[in-house]
């Protein structure tokens, strides 16, 4: 059985952690070329005035280059950018909260880590995304707990369970590169998530480009 996801299928993009706005505008569109199909604005560091700033200016690059656009963890930052969605992890606010505030236009997604049982609880709130990992050992996050493909397969068996059209998508996230992807999309992924594994690379395009293709065929 095969329902299409309401989050987009291919390579999901999450900003580092880089204050330097032109130089991330500049890896974005690299990436966009390269067929990302969204990207999550994640920053932890800086003021408010910088993070609202460095957000408006990816979200603009987005819209211009035809992908979505995610907040990670700030539904407020969500709804002053007029971002696409908003990505919570736990402790980062209330779903409900999040559908109701942003409307059903928009997407909700959120972290499940190696949790089956907390992306149940989720996909009844409707989200459009539940994200599992880290899959691989992650050099952002090195003490966050793994997740496994069967946790994606658990996770892919859920979304179906509830015979939506479309239904929600299932996200991996951890140490993914272009190199190790394809078994997590074998797995069940609609959606890969890179951070180092794509902007930290010496072509972003390239490795862009790569992971884009594992969708194909």
């Amino acid at each position: 059985m095969s329902l299409p996801p309401r989050f987009p299928k291919g390579l999901y993009g999450i900003t580092p952690e880089w204050p330097d706005t032109e130089r991330l505008i500049l890896a974005v569109a690299e990436a966009a070329r390269g067929g990302m199909t969204a990207l999550q604005w994640r920053r932890k560091s800086g003021s408010h005035q910088e993070h609202l700033a460095q957000a408006l200016a990816l979200a603009e690059c987005c819209r211009q280059h035809g992908i979505l656009f995610i907040v990670n963890d700030n539904l407020q930052l969500a709804l002053a950018t007029e971002a696409d969605g908003v990505h919570l992890g736990r402790g980062d606010g209330s779903l409900s909260e999040a559908r109701q505030a942003l409307g059903p236009g928009k997407i909700v997604g959120c972290s499940c880590y190696n949790e089956p049982e907390l992306a149940r609880k989720a996909l009844e709130l409707d989200v459009d995304y539940i994200a599992f990992g880290a899959i691989y050992p992650s050099t952002v996050k090195p003490d966050t707990v793994r997740a496994s493909l069967d946790d994606l397969r658990e996770g892919l068996r859920l979304t179906l369970a509830q015979g939506k059209t479309p239904r929600a998508a299932v996200v991996a996230i951890g140490g993914i590169t272009p190199e190790n992807a394809a078994p997590v999309i074998q797995a069940g992924a609609d959606s890969i998530a890179l951070i180092s594994g794509l902007f930290e690379t010496p072509d972003i395009q390239a490795a862009a480009a790569r992971c884009s293709a594992l969708f194909k065929g």
